[in-house]
């Protein structure tokens, strides 16, 4: 495969008309893809009730391979009823996540029994009561409930409140193994969790800070606002240690001279060591007040901890920041005279920042840079993570989190006239930890891997096998079907976000709320994630309580109940009937002032951390392909890096001289809690040396549980590995060389 030099393009093009292809046509895809209906893989906010293809702007046509390749895979045929008994779990452990999402649509449940290797069909009405029989002879507590952020705020809101109300707070979403970190990290500095700012605020900015990202593989559609930017004469500053092909050029194809003549994304490049970010960011702050380019009459007058702050830059030292960033002096300077010409400034990250023991701290780092000089509460300014999946921001919104927000804790209790429990519920990891300790009987997955997406692979596996049962609800088949394995399994199928009988709702990343109308549905069997939730609340709660459960099958009556609950999201109880999409108030800065205790935005100090590893260790940082979206793998190529393959390892080529090294050399990849073999090394000049690139999730086995103390989120991005060849290998390459 030819290396690419450039994202997007007409290969892009070539691709939807390959998976168009594969569905039945390019008119039936693109049937699909117009339904009004918010897109299914990232939170940049496409479809809703302008239509798909359409964004928030109103722009069309918009659409990225990511919305193509999850739509594609919903359109899939059925699994063939003989695959249950033709494949055992021990051959499925051998498949690969392609071959696993490729199998077809779950359209039947079924269960794997204890002492069993054959899931095996059972009906609808013996998969709900087997649920609700176990679920009857529990302690609340000895259960757990993960979200995944693909589904609706309705089924989100459903299922938690039923959870309360089984009487746990052991209620956790996808986001405390990605953007958790963001979200503690805006609240304890902004009193908000989201986005500052509105998709038209990004176009119009004069520069745009790019952090420990990669959205020309992860979220491509903004790649358009990027082209907009640089074609308004504006700037982008990427900040990576991989030199990603996509953010050097990229052709949109919805832009015919971007098409053809490729637009130049990045008009600074630099490339910190992993786990240098904090030490950049103090660098550039300690440059921007060496500059005096600093706001002092806002940082005086809306902002707190700023002497503490300045006193923290005045003791640091350009060798400490050189030191622990890998970023020389020069670089930071040349970034801190952009940013201080510029008049309008966003910092967007994504989980580069967030995937490190000090995630938060890495966050609180790029609002502090952005409060210097009063770039958030004005319009153009502000600061944007960047969140994958589609709706991960709605669940949180819905109250999927161990601690309500206490609006929502005491407007449920008065609303439902119901007493809610209020014992310390876990987060994702730590309800993994006690499931491996026996002390979780029973686990709940609405949509997502839960396995997939763990740090220590090994340690996950044994912890869902530690539990008595284990209920997923999704569309395809994923690696935790075949590894992540209870005592008894039970596999619900559910409806794609398309083929929803009824109109639910989402919310984007700049906090703006979708209507999905639905549409018919492709197979018999799957249900709505709704009626399957509310018919087992119903099951085991029973109607005659403050709730009549059956009645929530409605989605009209989950919104209208989301709408007195949950603040900001009033006209939400009427959003089936107006159709007006809106912006969830509160969130969106254009003029200063912060809902925090003082009134006030937070600056933080910190100290900076030591570089991790010396000599033979390298930093390792997990990472997803061209050809995935988060733990689903559609592609088993990454075409922006020319891989063919996923079982490799990428190293700067002055790192496969150092140890020794050969292109495609098998060799074993060792870290603190595992090891993987038969991994073939690949020179890739882009990486930064010293460091070092895997593809997630399948290198999941070599990251340890150590996680960030405040968002609990693990760090997938600074592993410290070591590499060693076989003894076999060794001695075959003597024998050549003998030869």
């Amino acid at each position: 495969m030819s290396k690419v030099k450039s994202g997007g393009g007409w290969r892009a093009i070539w691709y939807t008309l390959k998976k168009s292809r594969e569905v039945g046509g390019i008119w039936k895809m693109f049937q699909a893809m117009r339904t009004k209906n918010a897109c299914k893989t990232c939170a940049l906010g496409m479809g809703g009730q302008k239509g798909g293809m359409v964004n928030e702007a109103g722009s069309w046509p918009e659409f990225c391979k990511k919305s193509l390749q999850a739509m594609a895979a919903d359109m899939q045929g059925a699994i063939k009823p003989e695959f249950w008994s033709t494949y055992s779990t021990p051959q499925m452990q051998q498949f690969s996540p392609l071959e696993l999402e490729t199998c077809g649509r779950i359209t039947q449940p079924v269960v794997l029994e204890k002492g069993e290797q054959y899931y095996k069909p059972i009906s609808w009405e013996d998969a709900l009561g087997r649920i609700s029989r176990k679920l009857k002879t529990l302690t609340a507590n000895e259960t757990f409930w993960y979200f995944s952020g693909r589904s609706s705020n309705e089924a989100g809101f459903l299922l938690q409140l039923f959870a309360r109300m089984y009487g746990t707070n052991n209620v956790n979403n996808c986001s405390f193994y990605c953007h958790q970190a963001s979200g503690v990290g805006l609240t304890t500095s902004l009193g908000t969790g989201t986005a500052t700012v509105t998709l038209e605020d990004v176009e119009h900015a004069d520069l745009v800070f790019l952090i420990g990202g990669n959205p020309p593989s992860n979220h491509p559609r903004l790649m358009s606002s990027l082209m907009k930017v640089r074609n308004n004469g504006g700037k982008v500053i990427s900040i990576n240690p991989v030199i990603e092909t996509g953010m050097v050029n990229f052709r949109v194809p919805s832009n015919m001279w971007s098409l053809f003549f490729g637009t130049k994304i990045s008009s600074t490049y630099v490339q910190p060591h992993i786990g240098g970010d904090l030490a950049l960011l103090h660098g550039l702050a300690k440059r921007i007040v060496e500059l005096k380019a600093h706001d002092e009459a806002y940082l005086r007058e809306f902002c707190e901890g700023y002497d503490e702050f300045l006193v923290t830059l005045q003791e640091l030292s350009w060798e400490d920041v050189e030191r622990k960033s890998g970023v020389s002096k020069a670089e930071i300077d040349d970034m801190a005279a952009q940013y201080a010409a510029a008049k309008r400034v966003i910092f967007a990250w994504t989980m580069g920042i967030t995937h490190h023991a000090n995630g938060v701290e890495n966050v609180q780092g790029i609002v502090n840079l952005a409060l210097l000089r009063a770039m958030i509460g004005k319009e153009g300014a502000g600061v944007m993570p960047i969140r994958g999946h589609s709706n991960v921001q709605g669940i949180g919104s819905m109250g999927v989190t161990p601690k309500l927000k206490d609006s929502v804790f005491a407007a449920l209790e008065r609303e439902f006239a119901v007493q809610l429990p209020t014992t310390k519920g876990l987060d994702t990891l730590g309800c993994m930890e006690e499931s491996h300790a026996g002390r979780l009987k029973f686990g709940f997955c609405l949509g997502g891997n839960l396995y997939g997406s763990n740090p220590e692979a090994t340690f996950a596996g044994e912890a869902l096998a530690a539990l008595d049962t284990l209920v997923y609800l999704n569309t395809t088949l994923n690696t935790g079907h075949a590894h992540g394995l209870a005592k008894e399994t039970i596999i619900l199928p559910v409806l794609a976000r398309d083929e929803e009988p009824q109109v639910t709702t989402q919310e984007s990343m700049f906090n703006y709320v979708r209507l999905s109308d639905g549409g018919p549905a492709r197979h018999e069997g799957p249900r709505s994630e709704v009626e399957v939730i509310a018919t087992m609340a119903s099951q085991v709660l029973g109607d005659a309580g403050p709730i009549d459960w059956q009645s929530m099958q409605n989605t009209g009556k989950i919104r209208e109940a989301i709408a007195k609950v949950v603040p900001g999201f009033e006209q939400l109880a009427t959003i089936d009937k107006t159709k007006e999409e809106f912006q969830i108030p509160g969130r969106t800065f254009h003029k200063p002032g912060f809902p925090t205790p003082s009134g006030r935005a937070k600056i933080h100090c910190h100290q900076l951390p030591e570089l991790r590893g010396s000599g033979e260790q390298l930093r390792l940082m997990t990472v997803r392909s061209e050809g995935q979206f988060n733990t689903v793998v559609y592609e088993d190529y990454d075409l922006y890096r020319n891989q063919t393959r996923r079982d490799v390892i990428l190293l700067h080529p002055d790192d496969v001289e150092r140890l020794g090294l050969k292109e495609d050399q098998p060799v074993t990849i060792t870290s603190e809690v595992g090891e993987m073999k038969n991994i073939l090394v690949r020179p890739f000049p882009e990486i930064r040396a010293g460091n070092a690139l895997m593809y997630y999730p399948e290198s999941n086995v070599l990251v340890p549980r150590t996680a960030d103390p405040y968002s609990k989120t693990p760090a997938f991005k600074n592993v410290l590995i070591t590499i060693s060849v076989p003894a076999a290998v060794k001695k075959n390459e003597k024998l050549l060389q003998l030869s």
